[in-house]
């Protein structure tokens, strides 16, 4: 039996104050309706999705549709916005009449896995809800219970001062089964202060009809908060954030401290691993055995992988795009690592330094204020301060070979394509233009000239 899911994503989201629509505003680097369509994605059995759209509907159905998923997504637009009730309603043609229908809001993005799973247990043979106790219930919709039975929902527009003080409340997500959301769902009325159909109202009508309303209090208060403003976005950022980084310190990482900790992707990481405060962690990044990470470091970037050896130490305000980082090498502070880079095992890459899809091997130093770029470096090789691998022409890039053991004395500009070969050495400040053979010496700068009694410049009057 496949499941189905109906998201709804037709809202403008106007207090966004956004021209982005709000289902794809960033959360943790992904968005709001990503969370949701890889959450369902992850779920172990078969669904189907259909994906209510409305204000900005291409730009919502062309994320939806970019996206790698296991399931189809079945966008239907919805023409007039007439309430919850009303977008389930545009569903219904799409549904077939056995199986269970979970409906979810693409603003409501981390309901986990687990979650779902339960809901869709429950719901088999008439209708979950899915509930939560809160301090201050404002806003929400008030669950009405009999002899311990829920029996309906009220908005809080429409509620009594006593339903008011009712603090179980409606996170708005459920799963039905569909014989039974077919049969109430006409059946909404829209005699509201809103005039609106509200999809909670199923509760009282299959209370009428005396099926069962099963509910089920939410986990982790984090998974049924909604965003509507960018100052509930940033609140939910910090909470998952804060989750997220509380799961590292239980699997034995140190975060020095949860609550100045971002990942905008997902991480593995290995044991005595050390995090310090304000590090970015963006794309898929996995991370080895007693690796330190100090402050302001940026590791990953979004649709990369990253990958950090064991032992490897990442100093202060070091970026890391992506590429491969073997074991024990040594990075910053100030150094910039762009795609396509491979250190080998304890490679040293110092402050000010930038290397962009270059295969570094083991031993080599690249210690200060240097640019390295589509160039392999053999083992133990020395660039030193001020060098730069001149690849680009204008039109096109072209690479630099330098060989193990090779010295590049400072303030070295070596024009690509070029190969200085094992053992070689380069004079500090030379233009090196052409090849250099196995331990040859190469000096290519101009003759120093000292001038006695030079007429020195003075000052005009």
């Amino acid at each position: 039996m496949i499941t189905q899911f109906i998201l709804l994503a037709a809202g403008a989201g106007t207090r966004m104050r956004s021209n982005m629509p709000k289902v794809l505003q960033p959360l943790a680097g992904k968005p709001l309706l990503g969370h949701l369509l890889h959450t369902i994605n992850n779920l172990p059995f078969e669904k189907s999705c259909h994906l209510i759209t409305g204000h900005q509907s291409e730009r919502v159905e062309a994320y939806a549709n970019d996206q790698a998923l296991s399931f189809s997504v079945n966008p239907i637009y919805q023409a007039e916005q007439l309430g919850t009730g009303h977008a389930v309603q545009q569903a219904l043609p799409s549904l077939p009449d056995e199986g269970v229908s979970v409906i979810l809001y693409a603003d409501v993005p981390l309901v986990s896995a687990k979650t779902l799973s339960r809901l869709i247990e429950d719901a088999k043979d008439s209708l979950c809800l899915l509930t939560q106790v809160i301090e201050n219930p404002t806003g929400y919709g008030r669950i009405i219970r009999e002899k311990g039975h829920a029996v309906g929902i009220i908005e809080e527009k429409d509620a009594t001062d006593d339903q008011r003080m009712i603090r179980e409340v409606n996170t708005g997500m459920m799963a039905v089964n569909n014989a039974v959301l077919k049969s109430l769902l006409p059946k909404l009325q829209n005699n509201n202060q809103q005039q609106e159909y509200y999809l909670t109202d199923l509760i009282a009508l299959a209370h009428r009809e005396a099926l069962p309303v099963y509910t089920l209090d939410v986990d982790n208060p984090m998974e049924a908060q909604g965003v509507n403003d960018k100052r509930q976005l940033a609140s939910l950022e910090r909470a998952y954030q804060l989750n997220f980084a509380n799961q590292l310190l239980m699997q034995g990482v140190t975060v020095i401290d949860p609550e100045r900790f971002d990942c905008r992707g997902t991480m593995t990481v290995g044991r005595d691993v050390s995090i310090d405060v304000n590090c970015i962690f963006e794309g898929e990044v996995a991370i080895g055995e007693g690796v330190s990470i100090a402050s302001h470091c940026v590791i990953g970037s979004s649709n990369h992988k990253t990958v950090i050896g064991d032992g490897v130490e990442i100093k202060p305000y070091s970026i890391i795009e992506s590429g491969v980082i073997e074991a024990n090498c040594v990075i910053g502070p100030f150094a910039r690592i762009r795609p396509n880079t491979h250190l080998h095992e304890k490679v040293k890459v110092g402050n000010f330094v930038e290397v962009k899809k270059s295969e570094i091997h083991a031993g080599a130093k690249v210690n200060h204020l240097t640019y390295i770029g589509d160039a392999t470096i053999g083992s133990n090789a020395n660039i030193g301060a001020g060098t730069i691998t001149c690849n680009y022409d204008g039109v096109n890039k072209s690479k630099t070979v330098i060989g193990d053991n090779a010295f590049i004395g400072s303030n070295s500009s070596l024009v690509a394509p070029v190969e200085v070969k094992s053992g070689a050495v380069v004079g500090a400040g030379s233009t090196i233009t052409r090849n250099v053979e196995d331990d040859q010496l190469a000096i290519a700068r101009g003759k120093q000239r000292n001038i006695d009694n030079w007429p020195k410049p003075s000052k005009k009057s």
